[in-house]
Order: C-alpha cells, then sequence, then structure tokens
C-alpha cells in the first residue's frame, strides 16, 4: 500500500515522502480499514518540523483523522463487517491506502454526509461543542463572534452556533472569505481587523456575550474591547503566531472570563462526558443537521498541493486527501 511517512523532522517537508508499504495485519481488538479519504490538520503540517506536542517516533504515517471501509477484522471483533463504512481517528496513520486502528476508535460513518466530509468532520465539530457547550456556556439568543471562521475549526464554530440558536458574527481577513462565511450561514460577517466598534454596534453596545478565538496575538487583545460583561472569550489556539495575555483588571472591570479549551483533554480528564459530547456531535452528523464544507478534495499523489493550500491560508473548511 502507499502511505505518506514523515522520515525526518525538517522545514518545507523536506523529510516527507510517499512510500510502499506492507499491508498492515489487525491483530485482537482490531480492524483494517481501507481509507477512502483522510483530513488535513493544521497539526499534520506541525509534526513534519516537530512543532506540536505530540511528537510520534520516527518514522511515522501521518495524518490523523479518516474514513472508509472496513477491510478485514482481527480475532475477538464484533459490531462490525467487511464492507461497513466507518470513520476513526488514530492521532498518526491515516495518509495510507490502508489503516489497521482499534475497533473501539471506530464508528459508523453518517449516511448524511460524505467520505470526505465524514473524515473532517470529527475534531473540528468536537473543538466547536466543547467550547460552546462545556465551556462558553452558549445560550440561545446570545451573541457568538468566531474569529478565524474560515478554517475547520472556526467554521464549525459558525455552524454549530447557528444550530444552537446563537446570533453568530464571522471574522476573516479575505474578502472572498468573508463572501463565502456570509452565504453559509453566519449573520454578520467583518474583517478580523478594526472589527471592535461593528461588533457594538451590531450588539446595541453590549458586545459578543461568546468569543471564539483560534487566532491570538491581536485577534484576542481586540477582542477584550469588545466582549460583553459576564462574556466568555474561548481561547481555542494561536495561528497567529503570538500568544497573547491580559492584565487582570481587564477582565475583573468587564466581569468577563477567559476560558482555555481542549476538547481531547476534556474528555480524557471526564471520560463520561467525551462520550456525550462525541454522541451529540455524531447524532447531528447523522440528522443532517450540520454541514461540514469540504474547500477541496485532493488524491494522496497530490499531498504536497493539500499541504500549501493549508499553509497559505486559502482553505475554507477542509481539505480531504481522497484514495
Amino acid at each position: 500500500m502507499k502511505a505518506l511517512v514523515c522520515s525526518a523532522l525538517a522545514p518545507d517537508y523536506a523529510g516527507v515522502a510517499l512510500e510502499e508499504r506492507d499491508l498492515p495485519e489487525p491483530g485482537p481488538g482490531e480492524v483494517r480499514v481501507r481509507i477512502k479519504a483522510a483530513s488535513l490538520n493544521f497539526p499534520d503540517l506541525l509534526m513534519t518540523e516537530g512543532k506540536y506536542q505530540l511528537k510520534p517516533e520516527l518514522p511515522f504515517v501521518l495524518g490523523m483523522e479518516f474514513s472508509g471501509a472496513v477491510d478485514a477484522l482481527g480475532a475477538g471483533v464484533s459490531g462490525f463487517a467487511v464492507g461497513d463504512a466507518v470513520v476513526g481517528g488514530n492521532r498518526i496513520g491515516a495518509f495510507a491506502e490502508c489503516a489497521v486502528v482499534p475497533a473501539a476508535g471506530l464508528r459508523r460513518k453518517p449516511e448524511a454526509i460524505s467520505f470526505a466530509a465524514a473524515a473532517s468532520y470529527g475534531a473540528a465539530y468536537l473543538t466547536a461543542y466543547v467550547a460552546l457547550v462545556r465551556r462558553g456556556n452558549l445560550q440561545p439568543g446570545e451573541t457568538l463572534l468566531v474569529h478565524g471562521a474560515s478554517g475547520g475549526v472556526g467554521l464549525a464554530a459558525v455552524d454549530a452556533g447557528r444550530l444552537l440558536g446563537a446570533k453568530v458574527i464571522a471574522t476573516s481577513a479575505s474578502e472572498a472569505k468573508r463572501k463565502i462565511l456570509a452565504e453559509y450561514g453566519a449573520d454578520h460577517v467583518l474583517p478580523d481587523k478594526g472589527f471592535r466598534e461593528a461588533v457594538k454596534e451590531l450588539t446595541g453596545g453590549r458586545g459578543a456575550d461568546v468569543i471564539y478565538d483560534p487566532v491570538g496575538g491581536d485577534v484576542f487583545d481586540e477582542s477584550v474591547r469588545c466582549i460583553a460583561f459576564d462574556g466568555r472569550l474561548l481561547i481555542i489556539g494561536f495561528t497567529s503566531g503570538r500568544i497573547p495575555s491580559v492584565t487582570v483588571n481587564m477582565p475583573l472591570i468587564k466581569g468577563f472570563s477567559v476560558v482555555g479549551v481542549r476538547a481531547g483533554e476534556y474528555g480524557r480528564q471526564f471520560p463520561e462526558r467525551g462520550r456525550e459530547n462525541s454522541a451529540a456531535i455524531w447524532k447531528w452528523a447523522q440528522e443532517g443537521r450540520v454541514h461540514p464544507r469540504i474547500h477541496a478534495e485532493v488524491p494522496l499523489a497530490g499531498w504536497r498541493r493539500a499541504f500549501e493550500m493549508m499553509r497559505s491560508r486559502e482553505v475554507v473548511g477542509k481539505v480531504a486527501i481522497v484514495m
């Protein structure tokens, strides 16, 4: 089988190449999946240079999320049959024609979405759900301000916020992306600089009740100036490259909370809630209530083009690598 392997940590993906590997055999409790689509995530790019918190032993097959069909069952596996359409994630190993994973980590692919959308769904929507529901306590009728709204986790928050009954304001640096966000369902779309006064005007001077920030840097600094009293400023990440700070008098005076969001760790710390979170987002997908957006489907042989699309920030939604 073909697999995208990182053999050395280096800039510009110099340590990454397509390789031929033996077809893996599933062990007890494992399933071999013939992968149809795998989702590209920003951490995949970071891992090629050793800049992500997860640092797999070299060499390793890249790719965190996938969808496909069951190809073989290991001993003791029940509940799945060869040919079943499934989705899963294993932190690494998805950018290959086949992967062996624990059966417990698989779920059936919702019929309402494609293989590409299913592969691109889990991490982004789980992040949005944990942020908005568990950490942000977003209520119907509240105003949600989503930064980096054209990215995978940002667009998922726009979609989830709409579903949860919020008024959604989305920001993006690109006029073309802002047009797509307006078509996608955001109530208002703003540039990612100088949004403070517009947010206040749209909220009658109150400010946004919940702010979803995967960007950090200057965007965070400006967000502090347009958050409502009793607001929740959700820290998702720092794609701007600068980790900002806030003097504690600002949350005191304005009465808002700064809340960290780590969706995966939340599930590890609270396993029962983690299972509930996962069940909730996949129920949304099964019922066709959410609309994951695939910006492009790129064949495995064109992996470099997919990586460059993400690095250049031209993507609105997710890129799927298809087999």
